[in-house]
């Protein structure tokens, strides 16, 4: 049956192409069009299969040839060869090879006063066109000429004719060579007068098609250089500006609002960044480098010639895709263990720092601290267990025996109780909604009302009397040593009449201990000052705050106001206001532009620039040693009135989409907040949007390769006070003094009878300060040789963080997980009696100490270098995998490997593993999976954590193993260390998109919370493994029971108070 259709359609075709009956080709043509009338594209695909394109196309122009061209045939015909040439890729250069294109031609021009010819002629003409080289032909041929005496200035008639003439000239203008000659024949001129002329007079918007597809001529004439020469200067950036700004709200005009968007931007002039070097501000001399010259930022004129599709991305998707061109798909790689990349004796000084399996139980008492008062320490909470629901823990107090009793007041809850009272620990009313106004309703912003619900009387008087100068405390100096001025000393005098009267409300915080240990701190710029945030702590915030609802149509605002700068530069200042490259302060504290300020551990601004009296461009510095990596900031900035709406634009970011198109909010906070009982990091900025910018780096800068795009990240804030300090974040900052701040009052804070707790210097880094190598587990219960022989067989467990310094939440899961596994919780004692906790919990401190997003002090990214570190030049990286080649030597190779990351281009918390078959599967890789023998088990711990933990998802996971992450430390100690359930842990900047926490931002509270269900799910992998001891699963029965009863008297009790609430 099949071949008997076949065959008739071919007869037919053949018919079509060797008949001169005009009746017979007429009812042939009818034959054709009823076929094709109904049903689906396979009938045109079958049809185009068997040659139907090129018999339309000689009937074509054998009709078109006659003396007396039929149009009863040519009619139907056009009509077929339109519908055909949509769905054929070959069909302009078919046309093109039987000569179709002049006879179609030639009866365009003969018919132009005959409207239903002529626009059969142009429906042809528009499907040849869709090849650019038969486009190109036309071109060559006169069809321009020819489409621009049919498209009219504005009129109501022959609108059908004007609109297809335009598709065909839009569809010609994709070839170069047709650009160029619309350039060179000004047609660029007459466009946007068709295009004033049609936007004027069409007020119903009854051909908006017609307009946009105007439009779309100028925006691929606009692709050459040329043609965005010619449309300057024929002031199109002045037209398409002003016939738009009444149609940015007309949801009618979208078709053409956002193709004038893509004009714009892309013939906005290229220009290099305002900096005088692409490199970073600092510098720091490696061991054995040359020096390189600073690269230049050029004109201009360096620039290649780029044909960019600007894109207007209000409505971008933020799905973000793997590269499956990327998979390992060589077995013998996937599956070799390589061997020690050093001898074998330099293994033995990691020994020093695994004492605790080899001391007798009198050097263990004496190296976990058994001098150390812990019930003394003022600043831990020794039954913290970070979750989001103990606001409650973090009351201000007015002294510590307060504090102490508002710890023995709340209601203990551990975290297997939290688990099984759901897996969200949120309740749906604590949720906030994002930080649109904080002046007009302050507490829905976390501004403006404590947690308690109380003033700080005291604090708020002096506030009011100027007690102090919010500039002197807002950055206080380290030390009052660095200067003679009388400044540093008035600061440390003000300091400490304020932690004087300071309440110490942040659990494992002491501002006294921080200075300290920030004295320490050594950086390349050799910072003099601190950044009051990390000085006075945080404390979350009592809700979490919702995602915010970007505004439709915002990033078009945002491009119009930049193309403003252009065209209206009447009030723009362009003035600068602070610069690292300056060796002079910039700033006149009399004038009313704001302050900026960034010299401080982990702050990062190069440059600010007044564009406007109430806008700023901020210029990131790169990490140092590099000319890359922009994108972490930090800064302060002070001499604000309140309620005033700031737009700040960071315009050289790089990477090409961000999080902060999709509801994340920059993070701020406001000294005079914090003197009034509120130290709070809070989500701040609406009308955000994150977008390509006119901003180029040329070819020289970059050696060669592409030219680098860069990307504006702008945001508007209104701050809550006026006169404030207030300190603008990429995310919740955590630097390297506070770590070392943070493990030493935990040190403080456990126990050393029960907790062994030591710090040990892993090595020390290019820029001369401590990585500190934190070992966690519990004493034995005696010094009998059967408790030691226990206490030395604890399988270990590693755990890493803050590797990459931008990456900041990464630091704040790891807090959650160290407090977690020194706190009282059941389940962190049998965690401790268990396993040997061997963390580093800050892999690069220099690049946190001196604000880089990605890299060392060497411009390395440390994470690209596990395979083979050098000691000198990646100390950390190389001591750390040190450390773990010893364990494995030793046969205490640990069970589970974790290195905590950030990710800044998808939400939720998830897991990177390694998988032979996955990686195969996926790669769909020839080489048979049936021989490779894998142990699955590393599914398990993502599969705990989907069940465990409110903010992880499991379908976010991935276990592929790729060729550009065959250095980093997921994969090397994968390979190299044979631990299968080697892992990168990764979370969002943003927050959840799905489960309890859906629509919700991350704040602090979420990151520690998911450190300490990290940690819980290590205690469920044993239980469900093999090898779990028979007195774990008794301890962990025994546990579960207890935590069932308590959890119901619990609810019980709940119940109660809620019902006599209610009968009140």
């Amino acid at each position: 049956m099949a071949e008997q259709e076949a065959s008739g359609l071919q007869v037919l075709l053949r018919t079509l192409q060797n008949s001169s009956d005009r009746e017979s080709i007429l009812n042939i043509l009818q034959v054709l069009g009823d076929l094709l009338s109904v049903g689906t594209d396979r009938r045109i695909r079958y049809m185009i299969s068997k040659g139907g394109s090129e018999a339309l196309l000689q009937t074509l122009v054998d009709t078109a040839r006659a003396a007396s061209p039929d149009y009863d045939v040519l009619l139907p015909l056009f009509r077929l060869l339109a519908k055909v040439g949509l769905r054929d890729k070959k069909f302009g250069q078919k046309a093109l090879e039987l000569e179709a294109l002049d006879v179609t031609l030639i009866l365009a021009r003969k018919n132009l006063s005959h409207s239903q010819n002529l626009l059969h002629c142009l429906w042809a003409l528009r499907v040849f066109s869709s090849s650019v080289t038969t486009g190109a032909m036309l071109g060559i041929n006169g069809a321009m000429e020819l489409l621009f005496k049919v498209i009219t200035p504005y009129t109501q008639k022959r609108t059908r004719i004007i609109r297809a003439a335009t598709e065909v000239l839009a569809a010609l203008l994709k070839s170069k060579s047709n650009s160029r000659r619309a350039v060179n024949r000004g047609y660029v001129t007459s466009l946007l007068r068709l295009h004033q002329d049609w936007h004027g007079h069409d007020t119903a918007n009854t051909y908006v098609l017609i307009r946009r597809t105007l439009l779309l001529c100028l925006k691929h004439i606009a692709n050459l250089r040329s043609g965005r020469e010619a449309f300057l200067a024929a002031q199109g950036m002045e037209i398409l500006f002003s016939t738009t700004q009444n149609c940015l709200d007309d949801r009618s005009l979208e078709p053409v609002v956002s193709v004038v968007v893509q004009i714009l931007r892309q013939c906005y002039p290229k220009s290099p960044l305002p900096l005088v070097t692409a490199t970073s501000a600092y510098a720091f001399p490696v061991p054995g480098s040359i020096p390189s010259e600073p690269l230049c930022v050029l004109t201009e004129e360096d620039f290649e010639d780029d044909a960019d599709e600007e894109v207007d991305k209000d409505s971008d998707s933020e799905e973000v895709k793997d590269q499956d061109d990327d998979l390992e798909t060589d077995v013998n790689k996937l599956s070799s263990k390589p061997g020690l990349d050093r001898p074998k004796e330099e293994l033995m000084q990691y020994e020093a720092m695994c004492l605790e399996l080899s001391c007798s139980f009198e050097e263990l008492k004496s190296q976990s601290g058994d001098d150390l008062k812990f019930e003394e320490t003022q600043y831990a909470n020794h039954h913290h267990i970070p979750t989001v629901t103990s606001p409650k823990w973090h009351g201000l107090n007015k002294d510590q025996s307060s504090w102490k009793q508002g710890r023995e007041d709340m209601v203990q809850t551990s975290l297997l109780s939290k688990v099984k009272m759901g897996r969200s620990t949120m309740h749906p009313a604590s949720r906030k909604g994002p930080g649109m106004n904080p002046c007009q309703n302050m507490q829905s912003d976390g501004f403006g009302i404590d947690y308690s619900g109380k003033e700080t009387p005291d604090i708020q008087a002096s506030l009011k009397q100027d007690a102090w100068d919010i500039d002197v405390i807002s950055c206080p100096m380290i030390s009052a040593s660095f200067s003679n001025s009388a400044r540093p000393r008035e600061t440390a005098e003000v300091i400490d009449k304020l932690l004087q009267t300071h309440p110490k409300p942040v659990p494992f915080h002491d501002p006294c201990l921080y200075m300290a240990k920030a004295r320490r701190t050594r950086s390349v710029a050799d910072f003099k000052t601190m950044a009051f945030p990390d000085l006075w702590g945080h404390r979350p915030p009592p809700s979490a705050q919702s995602m915010l609802e970007r505004k439709c149509g915002v990033q078009r605002i945002k491009i119009f106001e930049d193309v403003r700068r252009l065209i209206q530069p009447t009030d723009i200042i362009n003035k600068v206001v602070f610069s690292l490259d300056e060796p002079w302060p910039l700033q006149d504290t009399a004038s009313d532009c704001l302050r900026f300020y960034s010299k401080f551990e982990s702050g990062n601004l190069r440059k600010a620039i007044q564009v406007r009296e109430l806008e700023y461009d901020l210029l990131v510095n790169a990490d140092v040693n590099s000319s890359q990596h922009q994108q972490w900031f930090y800064f302060k900035v002070s001499g604000m009135r309140a309620a005033v709406p700031y737009r700040f634009n960071i315009i050289n970011c790089e990477k090409p989409n961000s999080q902060f198109n999709y509801g994340m909010q920059p993070t701020l906070y406001s000294v005079k907040e914090a003197l009034l009982g509120r130290p709070t990091w809070i989500r701040m900025g609406y009308e955000i949007c994150y977008y390509k910018n006119h901003y180029r780096q040329s070819t020289a800068v970059t050696g060669g390769a592409s030219q680098k795009h860069f990307y504006t990240l702008t945001f508007v804030v209104n701050f809550p006070h006026n006169e404030d300090a207030c300190y603008l974040a990429y995310h919740y900052p955590y630097t390297y003094t506070a770590l070392m701040t943070h493990l030493d009052i935990l040190e403080k804070s456990v126990n050393p009878k029960q907790v062994y707790f030591r710090q040990d210097v892993l090595c020390q880094t290019l820029g001369g300060n401590s990585c500190p190598l934190v070992t966690i587990t519990a004493m034995p219960e005696s010094d009998s040789a059967d408790h030691l022989e226990q206490f030395r067989q604890r399988p270990c467990q590693v755990i890493t963080a803050r590797v990459h310094p931008g990456e900041s939440n990464a630091s704040w899961v790891m807090k959650g997980a160290l407090e977690f596994l020194v706190s009282s919780d059941p389940v962190a004692t049998l965690l401790r009696e268990n396993f040997i906790f061997k963390v580093i919990p800050m892999l690069n401190p220099d690049g946190v100490i001196n604000g880089n997003h990605r890299c060392s002090l060497k411009g390395e990214d440390l994470n690209r270098q596990w395979l083979s570190p050098s000691a000198h030049l990646q100390p950390t990286i190389y001591h750390a995998k040190g450390l773990l080649y010893y364990l494995s030597s030793i046969g205490r190779s640990p069970r589970v490997f974790c290195d905590f990351h950030g990710h800044s281009q998808k939400k939720n918390v998830f897991l990177y593993g390694c998988s032979i078959k996955e990686t195969l599967w996926q790669a769909e890789s020839t080489m048979g999976t049936s021989t490779v023998l894998e142990d699955v088990g590393y599914r398990t711990l993502p599969k705990i954590l989907d069940k465990l933990a409110p903010a992880f998802t499991m379908s976010s996971c991935s276990f592929l193993v790729e060729k550009s992450r065959a250095s980093t430390a997921r994969v090397v100690v994968w390979r190299e260390m044979g631990v299968s359930r080697s892992y990168t842990m990764e979370s969002s900047f943003c927050g959840c998109n799905q489960g309890p926490y859906q629509g919700l931002q991350f704040g602090t509270s979420e990151l520690e919370e998911m450190g300490a269900m990290f940690c819980l799910s290590l205690l469920i992998l044993e239980l469900k493994s093999v090898s779990c001891s028979h007195q774990l699963l008794t301890c962990a029965a025994t546990l579960l029971n207890a935590e069932e009863e308590a959890l119901d008297h619990h609810l019980q009790r709940k119940s109660i108070k809620e019902s006599s609430k209610f009968s009140r």
